[in-house]
């Protein structure tokens, strides 16, 4: 009789687990330890200067690629120095064509940094296959997507995409975020690279800042690996510790997550000072069915536009359970301005085309009591209403 695959909710569990046989620890040790002492003249553990290996980082690196079905996972600083590692892949004159929408960071991070050193890039509605083949050159070296994106909830076809990139000889790069390997695999439907901001749902809980990139590809997985090293924006032991420890309940929290992002997404498109929900789990939403084919859930991330841009300052002045705070992805939910904060180095005229405006909120709705945060934004923007003279 075969043996049953593992589900990747078991899997996740068990991340980093038998990585000590000597004491048979289950929790993975924190290898705190810059260099790693050589049995003799030209031999190695395997480990010599935690720059190039660490076991810590190490066990994380094998969980990530296990659990996003890749041969080669590695693990970062951060988000963004996951982002730039993988754009070391690129020289100049390479031409890269972008969802339109990225998360601001990343736009920053081309258009202020790469863009110096001769990386054009092309944004593009990446939901439109058409303009994405239309974009697509001789020169193009890799699609660079969202999905869902950052913060419109826009859903781009994985799939589409990657067969449009393999035809150009190009790269397919995903962010997945949003929707962590517990929901979504883009490897499995054409991506070759996987880039996630691991601070968020990948570790759960608003303590770590971390980055990650999985390649389908061994090849592809070495070179990263070794631009790893060159570049050294490596993740230290104690906080790959922390991701995987929170890795662990990533099952049972994006759960949580996308079964209250439900409720609260129903809950304001009722609402008469809201003007539009953004929730790829919403019937209306236009990228609902094939995010539904796509992926196993629509995620814990929602956004919403309010009538007027002068009830934003007294709702967030008003909420008393959910959090005025950057980022996304954790237990708490935390409430964001897109405009002023994540996408702010965006230049205005393309957020007000793309509809990242002054009335625009992006959700990280966390894993709390539902009706708690429905009972918190009701009396907030009951509270905005009154203030704004805006009469529910």
């Amino acid at each position: 009789m075969a043996e049953r695959a593992l589900s990747l909710a078991t899997r996740v569990v068990r991340v980093g687990v038998g990585q000590d046989p000597r004491t048979g620890a289950i929790s993975t040790p924190v290898y705190q330890s810059a260099t790693f002492q050589h049995p003799g003249l030209g031999e190695s553990t395997g480990y010599d200067y935690s720059r190039s290996a660490n076991p810590t980082r190490a066990a994380l690196e094998a969980g990530l690629a296990d659990l996003e079905g890749g041969t080669r996972g590695l693990a970062f600083a951060s988000g963004m120095a996951a982002i730039t590692n993988c754009l070391l892949l690129f020289r100049p004159g390479d031409h890269l064509v972008a969802s339109e929408d990225l998360y601001g960071g990343t736009y920053r991070l081309l258009t202020t940094v790469f863009a110096r050193y001769g990386l054009e890039v092309s944004y593009v509605d990446t939901t439109d296959l058409e303009s994405v083949a239309r974009a697509v050159g001789r020169q193009t070296r890799a699609i660079l997507i969202e999905t869902p994106s950052n913060p419109l909830l826009r859903v781009t076809d994985l799939a589409g995409i990657s067969g449009i990139a393999r035809q150009a000889g190009a790269l397919t790069i995903v962010d997945n975020t949003f929707l962590s390997p517990y929901l979504q695999l883009p490897l499995a439907l054409g991506a070759d690279i996987v880039l996630h901001s691991a601070t968020k749902y990948l570790a759960g809980h608003n303590d770590v800042v971390a980055g990650a990139i999985v390649s389908r590809d061994p090849d592809l997985g070495e070179q990263l690996a070794k631009l790893q090293n060159a570049a050294g924006a490596v993740l230290g032991p104690n906080d790959a510790w922390l991701v995987m420890r929170g890795m662990k309940t990533l099952a049972l929290r994006m759960e949580r997550h996308q079964s209250n992002a439900r409720m609260l997404a129903l809950w304001l498109q009722r609402h008469p000072l809201v003007e539009q929900v953004y929730y790829p789990g919403l019937p209306d939403h236009p990228g609902q069915k094939l995010n539904a084919r796509q992926a196993d859930g629509p995620g814990g991330m929602l956004s919403f536009s309010l009538r007027n841009a002068e009830l934003v300052p007294a709702l967030l002045r008003g909420l008393r359970v959910i959090l005025f705070a950057e980022s996304l992805g954790g237990v708490e939910t935390l409430i964001t301005h897109p405009a002023r904060q994540t996408h702010a180095d965006m230049p205005e005229a393309l957020r007000e085309r793309l509809g990242i405006n002054e009335r625009l909120l992006r959700l990280s709705v966390g894993i709390e009591d539902p009706h708690d945060l429905i009972a918190d934004l009701d009396q907030a923007l009951a509270r905005a209403g009154w203030e704004g003279g805006v009469r529910a």
